[in-house]
């Protein structure tokens, strides 16, 4: 959102200006959705947190278990912590809608719907349920390399703040992003006659983004490098070496990805 968008929304212009569909429509309905979505994730994240203590971490009991019991302790202690987020950000944008401000204009059906995606975060499904990691942030006509993908992730982290367990997770969010794409440039490069090939590998990139985005965020939670580097260590950094297996695969088996015959004649 931009600050045009909003000088727009405050006199009355572009969007928001009275035209032929009618008027800026109500917002209730769309905050009572949000609202509904926000009590939804506060009440997921009130149900799992007690579970699932960050200071388990430290606890000996924690160093004591097998190697499967720790790593499905980090994920779930991830999983649990998205919840508080996607409440805050479910009741930012409830707060935007009934402003009026998340107004997006119209669907192109008919009748014509009011769309209010202009203030949405994010995709709570797509979020959990997304197949990869993967994202471009480029020069026109250049490929995306790992260093400007770890610049842009390293700017995050001091943004976020100067703790330790930020620099490391979104160090460690380059390496998982670049080993998405890894897997992903694979999948695509799968001709459409071996679906199923592309379907494992889809489900390969699934539950590799499941596994080394939750264990990565355990810098995000606990911040201190030393409870970071214990997390990590306790499974034997299986979500950094997963990542760096597969990024070094990317220049052992490089791959272009597959042109259907449709494309070709275009």
């Amino acid at each position: 959102m931009f600050s045009t968008d909003y000088l727009d929304w405050a006199e009355g212009n572009g969007i928001w200006a009275h035209s032929e569909k009618g008027p800026s429509p109500s917002p209730y309905v769309a905050t009572l959705c949000a609202l509904v979505q926000a009590a939804f994730c506060m009440a997921m994240y009130l149900n799992l947190a007690p579970y699932h203590p960050l200071s388990w971490f430290t606890d000996p009991a924690y160093h004591e278990c097998g190697f499967w019991r720790k790593l499905s302790y980090q994920y779930m202690s991830g999983f649990t912590m998205w919840w508080k987020y996607y409440f805050i950000w479910s009741i930012s944008e409830a707060a935007i809608i009934i402003s009026g401000l998340g107004f997006n204009g119209w669907t192109e059906s008919s009748p014509p719907k009011p769309k209010w995606d202009q203030a949405k975060v994010v995709d709570i499904l797509g979020f959990e349920l997304a197949k990869n990691v993967y994202e471009r942030l480029v020069k026109k006509r250049k490929k995306p390399g790992f260093f400007q993908l770890l610049a842009t992730q390293t700017v995050s982290a001091v943004w976020h703040g100067l703790y330790p367990g930020y620099i490391i997770f979104f160090v460690q969010s380059a390496l998982m992003i670049a080993g998405s794409r890894v897997l992903y440039q694979w999948e695509k490069a799968i001709p459409s006659n071996m679906g199923l090939v592309k379907k494992a590998l889809a489900l390969m990139n699934f539950v590799y983004t499941l596994l080394v985005l939750n264990y990565s965020c355990v810098g995000f939670m606990v911040l201190s490098k030393q409870e970071t580097l214990a997390s990590y260590g306790s499974v034997y950094y299986i979500g950094t070496i997963l990542p760096v297996a597969l990024i070094m695969l990317g220049y052992i088996i490089p791959v272009k990805p597959a042109r259907s015959k449709d494309r070709k004649e275009k």
